[in-house]
């Protein structure tokens, strides 16, 4: 009687097995799932303004400490703020590399919104504001490449390299989300007055970030 019981028993304990070890199968590939997210949303930032800027100097070359290159050519900033008085150029690059930082923040932010605690709601607020970040550094590297090459007759490969590292110097000295925002707070009034004295340098409209 016992052995028949047991007899019994097992194909629903090969059922139980076979249904937990689809379970746990399926809880493997939700946590594979989620990481490759992550590895996705973290190296997003880098990976768009990568593509987006193929033709930047070699590394080496980048990694030159920056230095400004101030011309007597450069168009400079007549409007009142924290940027008056320098190149459009140098000004627009270092709002660019605020706002990219500000992108890889807010992209830190949504990993841990996504994986290390879940919460739905903050995702996509940091989602939308990663993407709206990278586009506006994106307008702003635009606006300081058209002043180096319409004011210094620069090639696009040389107006990279030449504002490239003011902007990334820019972004390095931010660490958190606020200090971004505050640092980039003068940015869409110094992008305003350039509209207004160079509508063809500064021609983007540009998201609203909060």
């Amino acid at each position: 009687m016992g052995r028949e019981i047991l007899n019994r028993a097992l194909p629903r304990r090969t059922v139980y097995n076979r249904a937990m070890s689809e379970t746990l199968k399926s809880e493997t590939l939700k946590r594979c799932a989620w990481a490759a997210i992550a590895l996705i949303a973290a190296s997003s930032a880098h990976a768009q303004y990568h593509n987006y800027r193929h033709r930047r100097a070699p590394k080496d070359v980048e990694e030159a400490a920056p230095t400004v290159s101030v011309d007597k050519r450069d168009s400079m900033v007549a409007a009142p703020g924290s940027f008056s008085g320098r190149p459009y150029w140098l000004a627009l690059a270092q709002c660019g590399g605020i706002y990219f930082k500000l992108n890889t923040l807010y992209t830190d932010a949504a990993v841990r919104a996504r994986v290390i605690k879940p919460d739905p709601h903050a995702n996509a607020e940091y989602t939308r504001k990663l993407n709206e970040a990278i586009s506006v550094a994106t307008d702003y590297f635009d606006a300081a490449e058209n002043f180096l090459r319409t004011d210094r007759g620069l090639d696009r490969d040389n107006a990279v390299l030449t504002y490239d590292g003011q902007s990334r110097a820019a972004g390095e000295r931010v660490k958190t989300i606020d200090a971004a925002l505050a640092a980039a707070k003068g940015c869409p009034a110094l992008y305003q007055a350039c509209q207004a004295a160079y509508p063809k340098a500064c021609s983007a409209t540009l998201a609203a970030i909060d």
